[in-house]
């Protein structure tokens, strides 16, 4: 059921809004065969149909030990599925007089903080081709009891909604929304299994419809759990290339400084992104890369979005975009990026070339003020705390701010969404014109990247920003992208090697490849085409300083002159023979898509 039919967002809340509880099960095992009985006896022959004509009902089974989600939905097979890790709040986050700092808690009567949230099927559904819109927001919400606070729709937003989506991201719409049919709910030091059914006769899906749907789902849920390798994906790199190509990103990154030098002074930030596609030997599971990256995740939101018979999005981001409980709204502005230190006082050092650095403070500061001038345009106050400090995470280091608000009324949740997103920090300043620079400039289509990833609830919602994420199509191809800022003093080369180290996360995963692969690019500049061939070494060659950045897997020691990433170094093996070409094209000029063209489908590979 598709909850974003025309009209649906003026048609008011379902008529029944509930949330049952069943006794709690010492295994997921036992629980599983609970919600089964329960939902069976929906439909038996003593048990009428409600009377109302729409609803939503969760039913939930509390288990007495805590289990990993990942591991949970590692074992299911059933699509659609979503994953999303809650972040813990960070401990200078600012709180506005009166109440208490806006920390992501689960809000459902629990004691225990919700630590991560699996899902397969969908209860309903809610995805557009047009730009997200008030509508699509109360069609969603109509679903989302406020007392009900773990009915939540799961999903993500386009970056630019206006743009043609390219045959990869085609199945996730403008939007792609969904409330879970079977939930996994992972607590501190428990856990809960759910069902959700939701019906609406207005949008031809009945209560029998809804249940017998759901029943079909429980047949299909693994009892137990699966353990995968959280510190590699065990496969080998077969070819790598990046659009644009090393020599396009320049031509850009140069366009661009043109533009923010210039008299008109027409943008004053932009950020362009990169799209890598990794072939490998070994098609990788969406699950088993996100418990790879939840294990790096400290501060961050993992999150996996796969709607049926499409790729997954999946993700590891450390920005917030923003979080409401009733109230209160939380953001933070993250910007300017430098690699961790080896030892204690290199990191040291590094992060205070990042705190003095003129450029990335120009940076940082577009990207604060303009979401604190976003934020009094909606909220009644404001509150910045701190106003710029390190974030550290185990790969990189960002300058950072916190940001506290109050809206007037819940209904602003909405506007807050629409405001925020696209911040600078991932389209630019002024916005339009940042996001017309990306749109005539980009030869690939983002899609979900750098857009909003998260959940609405009926009290609470969050969303972080989807970057440092990829997309895993069913065959080998997986798409990594990464981004970087573009202001006043920026150099090409070093925002290159800055993409390079925001990718190092999935490329570290991928290292331990058996072949060495060697790069010779050509591009046709007229037609926005590139052809890159790579080459099997013969004998065993060592890596020079000087092709580590084209090396898979390996991240360039040096970003901006300082910090090598830990424990990231090149390896020379000896090869097998093997030789391939691949030719790709992503768009035409003037940002035209052309993703339905015979190149495109080579780049993407069989599959998507």
């Amino acid at each position: 059921m598709n909850g974003c039919a025309p009209g649906a967002g003026d048609r008011g809340a379902v008529c029944v809004r509930e949330a049952r509880a069943l006794p709690a099960a010492p295994a997921p095992h036992d629980a599983v065969g609970q919600l089964r009985a329960a939902v069976d006896a929906l439909i038996g022959s003593e048990a009428p149909p409600p009377a109302a004509p729409s609803g939503i009902i969760r039913i939930e089974v509390p288990i007495r030990q805590r289990v990993d989600a990942i591991e949970w939905l590692h074992a299911q097979t059933a699509l659609p599925r979503c994953f999303f890790s809650a972040r813990a709040p960070l401990p200078d986050a600012p709180a506005l007089a009166g109440t208490s700092s806006c920390g992501n808690g689960n809000g459902n009567g629990h004691r225990q903080q919700l630590v991560s949230v699996a899902g397969v099927g969908s209860a309903v559904f809610f995805r557009g081709t047009e730009p997200f819109s008030l509508a699509d927001w109360r069609a969603i919400k109509r679903f989302l009891p406020r007392d009900c606070p773990l009915i939540r729709a799961y999903g993500a937003i386009r970056f630019d909604a206006t743009s043609d989506a390219s045959v990869e991201w085609e199945d996730y719409g403008s939007f792609y929304f969904i409330v879970p049919q079977v939930e996994f709910n992972e607590l501190e030091e428990s856990s809960v299994l759910a069902t959700t059914i939701a019906w609406d006769d207005s949008l031809s899906w009945t209560w029998r419809n809804a249940v017998e749907e759901l029943q079909s789902t429980l047949r299909k849920i693994s009892t137990c759990s699966v353990q995968g390798n959280k510190t590699s994906l065990q496969t080998a790199i077969v070819s790598l290339n990046h659009v644009p190509t090393k020599a396009s990103w320049d031509l850009a990154v140069t366009k661009a400084l043109q533009m923010i030098k210039g008299r008109q002074r027409e943008l004053v930030k932009v950020v362009l992104a990169r799209c890598s596609r990794y072939i490998t030997d070994t098609c990788i599971d969406p699950v088993e890369l996100l418990a790879c990256l939840k294990v790096e995740g400290q501060n961050a939101y993992q999150f996996c979005i796969q709607p049926p018979d499409a790729p997954a999005f999946v993700g590891n981001s450390p920005e917030q975009l923003f979080h409401r409980k009733h109230l209160n709204i939380s953001s933070e502005a993250l910007a300017g990026t430098r690699a961790r230190g080896k030892t204690r006082a290199d990191d040291f050092q590094i992060g205070q070339d990042l705190l003095l650095s003129t450029k990335e403070d120009i940076e940082f500061t577009i990207v604060r003020d303009s979401i604190k001038n976003k934020l009094e345009m909606i909220c009644d106050e404001v509150v910045v705390h701190p106003s710029k400090a390190l974030r550290k995470l185990p790969r990189v280091q960002h300058l950072s701010a916190q940001l506290a608000a109050r809206i007037r009324n819940e209904d602003d949740e909405f506007e807050i969404l629409n405001t925020l997103h696209p911040s600078p920090a991932v389209c630019g300043l002024p916005t339009e014109e940042a996001r017309r620079f990306i749109r005539d400039h980009e030869i690939f289509d983002r899609g979900m990247y750098a857009g909003p990833v998260g959940w609405f609830g009926g009290a609470e919602s969050e969303f972080a920003v989807g970057i440092r994420s990829a997309l895993l199509g069913k065959g080998h191809s997986t798409l990594v992208y990464a981004g970087a800022g573009i202001v006043e003093g920026t150099n090409p080369s070093f925002e290159w090697d800055e993409l390079d180290l925001k990718a190092s996360q999935f490329a570290k995963l991928l290292r331990y490849q058996e072949q060495h692969i060697r790069y010779q690019e050509a591009e046709n500049l007229g037609t926005g085409q590139a052809t890159i061939v790579i080459e099997q070494q013969q004998q065993h060659e060592e890596v020079s300083d000087g092709d580590k950045r084209d090396q898979p897997g390996v991240v360039p020691g040096q970003v901006r002159g300082e910090g090598r990433v830990d424990g990231e170094h090149s390896e020379s093996r000896q090869p097998e023979p093997w030789r391939g070409a691949i030719a790709m094209s992503c768009k035409g000029g003037g940002g035209r898509s052309i993703a339905s063209s015979p190149g495109v489908l080579g780049f993407l590979g069989h599959g998507w």
